[in-house]
């Protein structure tokens, strides 16, 4: 089979301009993509001080590496052809750790061509710079926040073929909540939101709007909502998942939490789209008996019963949570949270233990409720579910000693990956 090495890029929504690029021999109408091809705002290439070998089949690495492109706010479908002329396997990120394609495999020689939606987003609401997201200042120059898409090839000798990129204009599930459903962009943090658009094949996008010390109250104060509810259209999605900042001292009251749910749920419907509501998952708090006690207080209830009373559709992650830590146990749920010892990771000198944050895995399997809970519910983007992803059933959950995904660079300006790195 001859490979056709092109990157179709659209600059313009508005134009349809495609540019094409090469590796290796530029044709007419291409332009020649090399290892020195480095990212700017006028020029795509490989990026944050990464490059592969390019070959006249395939640009590979024995390392990560990263490809960047400028474009418009917007969502895009990437089509990729991996492979080159090593075996690889190779796993797609995009943005700040968002989990596209999971460790696709190829022969030496051979390719394997997959699909994904993804999405750009900027801080200016309805294109006002005078009216804008209020980001956190880790947000500032975050990825998930620029005008660029960027990809993460990693793996084992991770390659690439081709890669094509349109634009599209399709249903968006988007996601609003805390530090548990955020884009995590440091190793080795995770959430729940940065690992389900692996699930999902073409036709929808997954918007995760998420950030850390969001409370229900907070995410409108800072603009957040008002940037969904701009985009929002007509059969999109609005999964919400607040509490474990809620209760925190002075916060959120309970009265106040149900209240702005109520309107979260209003304004979603108004705009034609279909709101979620997503109960907060536990965290590892087990009594004497090996069974998870609640530290939420009254706000999954309250959840629960704003669902019941509005008629919205509801994933119940606290009840699945709680079968899945317990069916993991006291150390077992260990390997799901943010516990590891010292020197685990680059700059990290001492031991992190955390009982409310994840690693890959704890992400992964919660993402896997939340795709059982969609499949439960019956909502219509169930259609969008990728065929290779099975029922779930939370007290079996995945085995950890056979769980992988490759770990994303840690950028050397992360001076300390032990705190969370969205407070």
């Amino acid at each position: 089979m001859k490979h056709v090495l092109l990157l179709v890029l659209f600059t313009s929504t508005l134009t349809g301009h495609a540019q094409r690029f090469v590796c290796g021999q530029a044709h007419s109408g291409s332009v020649e993509l090399t290892a020195t091809s480095v990212y700017s705002a006028a020029t795509p290439g490989f990026d944050l001080n990464t490059a592969p070998g390019v070959g006249s089949k395939s640009c590979s690495s024995d390392k990560p590496f990263f490809f960047s492109v400028a474009l418009p706010e917007g969502s895009y479908r990437v089509t990729v052809v991996l492979g080159g002329n090593q075996a690889s396997t190779t796993t797609v990120w995009a943005e700040a750790r968002r989990l596209m394609l999971d460790k696709v495999t190829t022969n030496p020689n051979g390719s394997a061509r997959r699909s994904f939606d993804t999405n750009v987003r900027v801080p200016e609401i309805a294109g006002d710079a005078n009216h804008v997201v209020k980001r956190k200042p880790r947000e500032i120059g975050n990825l998930d926040w620029d005008n660029k898409l960027t990809l993460e090839f990693n793996g084992d000798h991770p390659s690439f073929r081709s890669i094509s990129i349109e634009p599209v204009k399709e249903p968006t599930v988007y996601l609003a909540g805390d530090s548990t459903v955020v884009d995590q962009d440091v190793e080795p943090w995770a959430a729940w939101g940065q690992i389900l658009p692996r699930f999902f094949r073409p036709g929808i996008v997954v918007a995760n709007h998420a950030e850390s010390g969001e409370t229900i109250k907070s995410f409108v104060g800072e603009q957040r909502f008002a940037k969904v509810m701009s985009m929002m259209q007509p059969g999109d999605y609005l999964f919400m998942q607040f509490g474990h900042n809620d209760q925190k001292l002075n916060a959120v009251s309970i009265d106040e939490y149900k209240g702005l749910l109520a309107d979260y749920i209003a304004q979603t419907r108004a705009k034609g789209a279909t709101p979620v509501l997503v109960t907060s998952m536990n965290r590892r708090t087990f009594d004497a008996d090996g069974k998870i006690t609640n530290s939420l207080a009254g706000y999954p209830d309250a959840a629960r019963e704003v669902a019941a009373a509005q008629h919205v559709a509801l994933i119940d992650l606290n009840a699945m949570s709680k079968t899945l830590f317990e069916a993991m146990g006291p150390d077992g749920s260990m390997k799901a949270f943010m516990h590891f010892p010292a020197n685990a990771f680059p700059n990290q000198a001492t031991a992190i233990s955390d009982d409310t944050h994840f690693n890959k895995y704890g992400a992964y399997e919660l993402a896997r409720c939340i795709v059982q809970g969609i499949r439960e519910d019956k909502l219509p983007l169930r259609k969008f579910l990728s065929k290779d992803t099975p029922g779930f059933d939370p007290s079996k959950p995945d085995p950890q000693a056979t769980f992988n995904l490759p770990a994303t660079p840690i950028p050397p300006m992360t001076a300390n990956v032990m705190k969370v790195p969205q407070v």
